[in-house]
C-alpha cells in the first residue's frame, strides 16, 4: 500500500485527489491549513519527520490573487510565491531523499495554465506558478534515471473556491450575473467549460502510476488544447 500525502487536501482539487487515491486503495494523508503551514521550513521538516515514508507527494496547496501589475502589492507577490512555489520546494525537499534511497517515488505539483503562459492581471500568481513548473523540471533532471519522477499538472479554471472567487470578481467589475461571468471564465480556454476537480485528480493519479515511470519533468496541460 502506497502512502500518499496531499497538501491542500481538504477541499477542491486536493480533496478530489485524496479521494481518488483512497479509491485506489492507498493510505492517504490529506493536509489542510490547520495541519501544516507549507511555507514554514521548520514546520514542514517536523511534519514529514512524523509522517515517515512517503511514496507519492502531491503539492496542491496554493492560493491565487488577481490584480494589474501596478496595483500588485509586495505582500501579494510574496504570498503567492510562498504558497505556490516555496511550499512545493520545501515539501519536495523533505521527501526526496527517502524516495531516492528507496529508488521509488512520485512527486506531482498542481500548477496551472498560468504556469505555462502569461495571462493578464496575474503577475504574482503566474510568476509563482511558472516557478513551480521550473522547480519540477529542475528536480526531474536531478532524478532522471532513477525510480523517482517529478511532474506537474496545469489545469485551466477548475470548479473550486478559487474559480468561484474569480466569478465574483467578474460580477463585481462588470455587472454581469454569475452565469454570464462563469461563461466568460470558461471561454478563456478551448475546453469551453470549467474543469471538474475529478478530472485533475485523474491526471494526478496517472502521473503517480507505476506505469508512468517514463514520464518525468512534464507539465501536463488540461485546457482542451489551447497551450502546447
Amino acid at each position: 500500500m502506497r502512502r500518499v500525502v496531499v497538501t491542500g487536501g481538504s477541499r477542491g482539487i486536493g480533496a478530489a485527489v485524496a479521494s481518488r487515491f483512497r479509491d485506489l486503495g492507498d493510505d492517504v494523508i490529506a493536509l489542510g491549513r490547520a495541519d501544516a503551514d507549507v511555507t514554514d521550513e521548520a514546520a514542514v521538516t517536523a511534519l514529514f519527520a512524523r509522517i515517515g515514508r512517503v511514496d507519492v507527494l502531491v503539492n496542491n496547496a496554493g492560493a491565487a490573487v488577481s490584480a494589474p501589475l501596478a496595483r500588485t502589492t509586495l505582500a501579494q507577490w510574496r504570498a503567492m510565491h510562498d504558497v505556490n512555489a516555496l511550499g512545493a520546494f520545501l515539501c519536495t525537499r523533505a521527501v526526496l531523499p527517502g524516495m531516492l534511497e528507496r529508488d521509488n517515488g512520485r512527486i506531482i505539483v498542481v500548477a496551472s495554465t498560468a504556469g505555462k503562459a502569461g495571462q493578464r492581471y496575474t503577475a504574482a500568481y503566474g510568476s509563482a506558478k511558472h516557478a513551480a513548473v521550473g522547480l519540477v523540471r529542475a528536480v526531474a533532471a536531478e532524478v532522471a534515471g532513477t525510480g523517482v519522477t517529478v511532474n506537474a499538472v496545469c489545469p485551466t479554471f477548475t470548479r473550486t473556491d478559487l474559480a468561484a472567487a474569480a466569478v465574483d470578481t467578474i460580477v463585481a467589475r462588470t455587472g454581469r450575473d454569475s452565469a454570464e461571468a462563469e461563461a466568460a471564465l470558461a471561454a478563456s480556454a478551448p475546453l469551453g467549460r470549467l474543469l471538474e476537480p475529478a478530472e485533475v485528480a485523474f491526471a494526478v493519479a496517472f502521473l503517480a502510476a507505476a506505469e508512468a515511470g517514463a514520464v518525468n519533468g512534464q507539465a501536463l496541460v488540461l485546457d482542451g488544447g489551447g497551450i502546447a
